[in-house]
C-alpha cells in the first residue's frame, strides 16, 4: 500500500502544471483608430484610439489591443464628444423626420428645447389647437414620445414659461391670480421631476411679454430647488439690452439659480457698442458669485416672425384676436404709427433692421410663397402700399406670424462673443433636410450650418479661438451648465456620443439665398454607441434618448 502511494505521488509530481495564461483579445463593437482626441475639457488634442461597446466608451488609449467588430480609421481627423445644441427648434421637425439630418451632419447629438414654448405641459384647450391631437400631455411624455417614435439625436428640454402662462392665464395681458400662480409652481415641480432642465423664457413675444419679473422669479425658485437653471430670450436685445440683462441677473440672484442668455446679441447698428458693456456686466455678476452664461449662433442675422415688428398690445388674445384687430382701420393706423416709432417699450425689430433688411423666408399660404427671398421693402413696392401696411396684410393673409429674417448684428460682435469663455452655441432652428415639406420655405442658414461654421470659418480660417476651446464650448461647457450625467466629454464610462470630422475641410454651405445645403467635413457620428453617420451619409439609425435634468425622480430609483 505504501509502495502504491509513493508511486502515485511520484506520478502526480511529474504531471505538467498549467502553462502561462494566454491573454484574451478584447473585442469591442467599434474602435476608432488613430484620431486626434479632443475630449471636451478644453485640453489640447492627443492621438489615441477610442473603443465603444454597447452605449458606452469603454477604452481610450494609444494602439489599443484587441479589435472592433467594426473599425474606423480616423487618421488626420478630430475625434470629439457630440455637440449640444443649446437652443433647438427641432420640436416639430423631429416628428416629421426623426433623422435630424441638418444637425447630425454637423455633429449635433443633443437637441435642447424650451425657448419659452415647450412640448408640455398641455391643457385640453392647448391640445385642441394642434392640427393632429397630440399623444402626450406633460413635457416628459412629449420627450418620451419622440424617443419611442425614433429620433437620431438625444433630446432634452426646459419648461417653457410661455407654455405655463398659456396653460393657466391664456393670452391675456394680466398677472396670474394666486391660484393660477400656485398651479404654475406645481407644473414646474412636475416638469422638473420628469427631468426638465429648468425654466426657459422668450420675453419679447406675447403673451410672455406680459409676465412680470416677480412671476419669473417664483417659477425659477421651484426649478432651483431641483438643481435646474433659468435660460432666457431676454426682454430686449437692442435698445434696452443692458436693462434686460439686469433683469436676468436679478432673477438669478433672487431665485438662487444659474442663468443663461439665449442667443447673445446687440441688435441694431446704434446698439452694437453695447456688447462690450453686456459682457462686462456678465463678468461682474460672475465675479460676484452668480453663475451667468450665454449661448449664440454664428451669424449677423436672426430669424423670427413679423410679430417682432408690431406692438405686443395688438397681439393680446392670440393670433385670431391679433388678425382681427389688424383689419380694423383705426387700429391699423395706430399700429402703423407705433411700428415707425423708435421705442424702448417693446422690441421693434423691423425698425431696428430697416425694411430693406427684413427678408421673407416662409409662408403657410401657397399664394404668398412668391415673396420668399424678397425683402419687406420690395414686397411693399410690389403691392403699392407702405411696408407697415404690407406686414399687417401678410399676417392676416397667411394665417400666421409670417417667417422673416432680420439683419441686425455686426460681424465684429459675433467674433467678440465667440471669444467669451462661457458662451456655448445654438442653432435656434429646426433640424431639417433638403426634401419634402422642408423645401416649402427658406430657413435661416443656421439650420444647416451653425456648428460647422464655427469650426470652419471662425476656428480654422479666422482663428478666433483654437479648436480645443471650440470643442469644449460645444460639448463640455453646455453639459456642465445643464448638469447632464455622463455626457459632454469623451471619457471611459461615458455615453458614446462621438463625432469624427476633418478640421481641414469642415465647412458650412448654406446661404440666405440657397439655405438648403448640408455642411460637409463630418464623416462619422455615434449616438449612444450606434453609428448614425458613416462616411458622411446618414445610416437611418434612430438611437436617440431622453436626456434628463438633475431633478428627475428616476435618479433615486
Amino acid at each position: 500500500m505504501k509502495k502504491f502511494a509513493l508511486s502515485f505521488l511520484l506520478l502526480w509530481s511529474c504531471t505538467p502544471g498549467p502553462g502561462p495564461s494566454v491573454p484574451v483579445t478584447p473585442v469591442y463593437d467599434y474602435i476608432i483608430r488613430n484620431g486626434t482626441i479632443y475630449d471636451g475639457s478644453g485640453s489640447e488634442g492627443y492621438v489615441a484610439d477610442v473603443a465603444i461597446s454597447g452605449d458606452r466608451v469603454t477604452e481610450i488609449g494609444l494602439n489599443l489591443p484587441g479589435r472592433g467588430k467594426k473599425e474606423v480609421d480616423a487618421s488626420g481627423m478630430a475625434v470629439t464628444p457630440g455637440y449640444i445644441n443649446m437652443l433647438s427648434w427641432a420640436t416639430e421637425s423631429l416628428i416629421i423626420d426623426g433623422r435630424s439630418q441638418s444637425d447630425i451632419r454637423q455633429g449635433v447629438t443633443l437637441e435642447v428645447f424650451g425657448e419659452g414654448g415647450s412640448g408640455g405641459p398641455l391643457s385640453e384647450a392647448m391640445k385642441a389647437e394642434y392640427d393632429t391631437p397630440p399623444e402626450w400631455t406633460t413635457l416628459g411624455e412629449y420627450l418620451e414620445f419622440l424617443e419611442r417614435k425614433g429620433v437620431s439625436p438625444n433630446v432634452a428640454s426646459f419648461i417653457g414659461a410661455t407654455t405655463l402662462r398659456i396653460h393657466q392665464v391664456g393670452f391675456e395681458d394680466r398677472a396670474p391670480t394666486d391660484k393660477e400662480m400656485e398651479n404654475m409652481r406645481v407644473l414646474v415641480q412636475e416638469g422638473m421631476e420628469e427631468g426638465a432642465m429648468g425654466i426657459g423664457s422668450s420675453l419679447i413675444y406675447a403673451p410672455a411679454f406680459y409676465s412680470s419679473t416677480e412671476e419669473l422669479i417664483e417659477l425659477c425658485k421651484v426649478a432651483s430647488d431641483y438643481g435646474g437653471m433659468y435660460i432666457s430670450h431676454m426682454r430686449s436685445e437692442s435698445n434696452r439690452l443692458l436693462q434686460a440683462l439686469d433683469e436676468l441677473i436679478q432673477i438669478a440672484e433672487e431665485a438662487n439659480i444659474p442663468a443663461e442668455v439665449y442667443h447673445l446679441k446687440a441688435g441694431g447698428k446704434k446698439n452694437h457698442y453695447k456688447m462690450d458693456l453686456a459682457i462686462a456686466k456678465m463678468d461682474s455678476a460672475r465675479a460676484a458669485g452668480l453663475y451667468i452664461t450665454a449661448d449664440m449662433y454664428n451669424y449677423t442675422a436672426g430669424a423670427t416672425g413679423l410679430d417682432a415688428s408690431m406692438p405686443p398690445w395688438v397681439q393680446e388674445g392670440g393670433y385670431d384676436k391679433w388678425a382681427e384687430r389688424l383689419q380694423d382701420p383705426e387700429i391699423r393706423t395706430r399700429v402703423k404709427a407705433e411700428m415707425q416709432e423708435d421705442t424702448d417699450d417693446w422690441e421693434n425689430l423691423g425698425l431696428l433692421a430697416g425694411y430693406d433688411n427684413v427678408l421673407f423666408s416662409g409662408f403657410r399660404n401657397t399664394d404668398l410663397r412668391q415673396y420668399i427671398g424678397k425683402t419687406l421693402s420690395e414686397v411693399a413696392e410690389m403691392r403699392g402700399i407702405s411696408p407697415e401696411e404690407t406686414a399687417m396684410d401678410l399676417v392676416v393673409e397667411d394665417g400666421s406670424r409670417v417667417d422673416v429674417v432680420y439683419f441686425l448684428m455686426s460681424e465684429e460682435n459675433v467674433k467678440k462673443q465667440i471669444r467669451v469663455p462661457y458662451v456655448s452655441f445654438d442653432s435656434d432652428a429646426g433640424s431639417i433636410a433638403p426634401e419634402g415639406d422642408f423645401l416649402k420655405y427658406n430657413p435661416h442658414p443656421r439650420a444647416y450650418g451653425n456648428f460647422a461654421r464655427l469650426l470652419g470659418k471662425y476656428v480654422r480660417d479666422e482663428k478666433v479661438i483654437p479648436l480645443h476651446e471650440a470643442i469644449y464650448r460645444l460639448s463640455g461647457l453646455p453639459a456642465t451648465n445643464l448638469k447632464i450625467r455622463h455626457r459632454g466629454f469623451l471619457r471611459e464610462g461615458y455615453y458614446a456620443d462621438v463625432v469624427v470630422f476633418d478640421p481641414a475641410t469642415i465647412q458650412d454651405h448654406a446661404t440666405f439665398e440657397k439655405p438648403h445645403q448640408y455642411s460637409t467635413g463630418v464623416y462619422h457620428v455615434f449616438v449612444n454607441g450606434e453609428q448614425v453617420l458613416k462616411d458622411g451619409e446618414h445610416t437611418g439609425a434612430t438611437p436617440g434618448r431622453v436626456v434628463r435634468g438633475p431633478g428627475w425622480t428616476g435618479w433615486k430609483n
